[in-house]
């Protein structure tokens, strides 16, 4: 995937639209009822699919694999939660207290599914344990994200109560769960309609996005986060993504993976989810504070697929890359 492409991403292209339309349009009022109740649903859906999507033959086969799976959830949710941590306190001094608790919060997120294992496959990796790494991540990040931010000291309006844990259950966990139950009635249809499935995970995606930067609108981001805060923000996040990826990929190095799960091991260890993100930060924040909490996983979220195009350009290239497609067993593609 070249830097061109990157641009011209369907879900990054959604994802300013979003913004744009927040920043000029922004749900006031009783339109920000309307446009939750919107967003509620479509996150609903969103977490059905997900259900419906991922085999549990392949969450068998990723937990089977714990000398892979083990090491990666104690980077995503260890490692990097301490990284997000870490910048958090930089950023408290110089940044908006939401803005910097972001990076905590972008810390405690799991992988995303799509871009881990796309980069994976170009960069010639272990596909299969990049989509089933990626998806465990997802599904432990359901459980473990929101406990493990308030552990780490994230609190702001977002402490969680009874309302929060159930709108968690009733628009995350409780669609997944359906998904999983049906998922042997619907797999044809999920395979049949994978093009349009995907802009409803994009519109969901949006919809949370639009809803959440809305609320920052109204409460003055632009005056609230200056010129000197936007800098500030972006080397926090170079930060970050150079923590993520050269620590994956040593990390990797340490436990003697073969060369393509070691690949699938940096990106299912550096990539963050905004399909969770988003989502979860309008459940567990109210719009107007979930704006700017979100602000560096959006920049993440873009950064990080900017980084990775030349990663996998580089790692497809290497003359000693042996090549994988199962879980560890070396194979020749043609």
């Amino acid at each position: 995937m070249s830097f061109r492409t990157v641009l011209t991403d369907p879900m990054l292209r959604m994802l300013v639209a979003a913004i744009a339309v927040a920043a000029l349009l922004p749900a006031t009022g009783d339109a920000r009822g309307w446009a939750q109740m919107v967003a509620n649903a479509a996150i609903f859906v969103l977490f059905l699919l997900n259900g419906m999507r991922i085999a549990r033959r392949d969450i068998v086969a990723g937990f089977a694999n714990w000398r892979f799976l083990v090491p990666l959830v104690l980077w995503v949710f260890g490692a990097m939660a301490l990284v997000g941590l870490a910048l958090a306190s930089i950023g408290q001094g110089l940044l908006a207290p939401s803005v910097a608790l972001g990076f905590l919060y972008l810390g405690t997120l799991p992988s995303t599914v799509q871009s881990a294992t796309s980069y994976s496959s170009l960069a010639g990796g272990n596909v299969a344990l990049s989509v089933v790494g990626a998806a465990l991540l997802n599904i432990l990040g359901v459980f473990v994200t929101v406990p493990l931010f308030l552990a780490l000291g994230g609190s702001g309006s977002g402490a969680v109560g009874m309302e929060v844990i159930g709108k968690i259950m009733l628009l995350l966990i409780l669609p997944f769960a359906i998904g999983q139950a049906v998922q042997g009635f619907t797999s044809g249809f999920i395979a049949q309609h994978k093009p349009k499935i995907a802009w409803i995970d994009r519109f969901a995606i949006s919809a949370a996005v639009y809803v959440a930067f809305s609320g920052a609108v109204e409460q003055g981001i632009w005056s609230r986060v200056a010129g000197i805060d936007w800098a500030v923000i972006g080397a926090l996040v170079a930060a970050f993504l150079l923590a993520g990826n050269l620590g994956a990929w040593l990390a990797g190095g340490a436990l003697r993976l073969q060369r393509a799960d070691r690949i699938a091991f940096l990106f299912a260890g550096a990539q963050k989810s905004a399909a969770v993100g988003a989502p979860l930060a309008t459940i567990l924040f109210p719009p107007e504070e979930a704006g700017f909490l979100v602000i560096a996983l959006l920049l993440y979220h873009f950064f990080q697929l900017v980084v990775a195009a030349p990663i996998a350009s580089r790692l497809a290239s290497s003359p000693h890359r042996p090549e994988s497609a199962g879980y560890g067993a070396p194979t020749t593609r043609s």
